[in-house]
This record gives structure tokens, sequence and C-alpha cells, in this order.
């Protein structure tokens, strides 16, 4: 599971913290502060900025520790600017960055529970594939959509970021 998640998750929070770069230098030229940011959602009942990150960094270190039978930092969720979420971010990447591929070995199959699925455990492969990873990857996106529809110039390569080729 290793290939799956922590590469990806580093790869996927840097992205976003670059998008993030991009709507402080948009918030400069436009004159705004760009901590107002921080409070904008994409629909009413929807969360937040500031909580999609706090949400994408959750779903990548509980991901990580719950498949390698690890213990997750605890973060309180108090950011409140964008300086404050860059922060989050890298707190997070520091710790998929203590992960090695071996931390991984039967992750498929080590037992999952999940404190907010009372009595029920699934398989570390189910877990990861149908609803840690697309957790995961449902917070980025909203995350980018909500910088986007505040004018935000991010575009597809923002998200997906840098693809490694091989030499020919």
């Amino acid at each position: 599971m290793y290939p799956y998640t922590v590469p990806q998750f580093i790869k996927m929070l840097e992205n976003l913290s670059h998008c993030m770069e991009k709507a402080e230098k948009h918030a400069a030229a436009k004159k705004y502060d760009v901590n107002v940011l921080a409070n904008a959602r994409l629909a009413p009942d929807q969360f937040d900025f500031t909580k999609q990150i706090q949400s994408a960094c959750d779903a990548a270190k509980f991901c990580c520790a719950r498949l390698t039978g690890k213990t997750a930092p605890k973060h309180e969720d108090n950011e409140q600017s964008f300086d404050q979420l860059h922060q989050r971010i890298q707190k997070c990447v520091g710790y998929l960055k203590t992960f090695k591929p071996e931390d991984f070995q039967d992750s498929q199959k080590r037992p999952v529970t999940l404190p907010y699925m009372e009595g029920k455990t699934y398989a570390g492969e189910e877990y990861g594939i149908s609803m840690a990873i697309p957790n995961f990857y449902f917070h980025v996106t909203t995350a980018y959509a909500i910088l986007r529809h505040n004018g935000v110039d991010v575009g597809k390569m923002d998200y997906i970021g840098e693809l490694k080729s091989i030499e020919r």
C-alpha cells in the first residue's frame, strides 16, 4: 500500500501548498487579505477551506498510521491563517516522510477499526482503497476548487503536479 499512499499524499499536499502560494500572490495583486479565503466554501453545508486542509492532512496521516499500526500525531485544528495552514501541511508531510515501504508489510490484511464506525473492522486494503484514499482526494480537490472558484489562477497541472518521465 506504500506506493499508493505516502508518496502520493506527500505530492498532493505539496501541490496544494503550491496552490495556496498562488492564492497568496493573487490576493496581493488584488489587494485583499488572503486569509479571507481560509473561510471560503463552495456550498453553505460544506467545510470551509481551512477545514478542507485539516481534513486532507488528517486523512493522510490517519490512513498511514492505521495501515501500519502506528499512532498518528494529534493536531488541534486551530489554524486560522494561510501561514498556519502551510505549517499544518508541513507537519503532516514531515510525519509522512517517517514511513518506509517496509512499514506497510502486510498492511492489506491489517485489521482497521474506525472510531466513527463502531463495531466494524475492515481489511487494510479495503479501508485504504475504498475509504481513506478517496477521502483524502475529496478534501484536496475541494480545497483546490475553493481557490479556483474564488478566482485564483490554478489549473489541472497545479493540482496534478510534476510527472516523472523515464529516460529513453
